[in-house]
């Protein structure tokens, strides 16, 4: 409870995309996890933009997203080997950005995803 109290807007973020989660259907799930590593990515930009410490916490929360979504892919989804490709070099490319933060790179990951989104419909 102690951490509601200290980081409320975290907490408001946690049950909205819990609630979302639960009235998803599975087909949903990569488009909350797409959607969610993106707003992640928005808010790194945002600390960088204002010259706040290195955004690690944003970065860590987008990078554990694209691997949980490269390592979900199932076996026989006619693009998995290229959907897992894509998710893990986009997690690697976030990686690159814990050791170094890009404010270019960051943004063109985050269009990137957007560029998915789209795609997706």
């Amino acid at each position: 409870m102690q951490m509601l109290g200290q980081n409320p807007a975290a907490a408001y973020r946690r049950v909205t995309l819990e609630a979302r989660i639960e009235t998803s259907g599975s087909a949903d799930l990569t488009r909350i996890c797409l959607d969610e590593a993106q707003a992640a990515l928005g808010q790194a930009l945002i600390v960088l933009e204002r010259g706040l410490a290195p955004p690690r916490e944003a970065l860590i929360r987008a990078q554990t997203i694209m691997v949980w979504l490269a390592q979900s892919v199932a076996a026989d989804h006619p693009l998995g080997t290229s959907l897992k490709a894509f998710y893990g070099g986009l997690a690697s490319q976030i990686g690159a950005n814990l050791l170094q933060a890009d404010a270019a790179s960051i943004a063109q990951i985050k269009n990137d995803i957007r560029d998915i989104l789209d795609a997706a419909g």
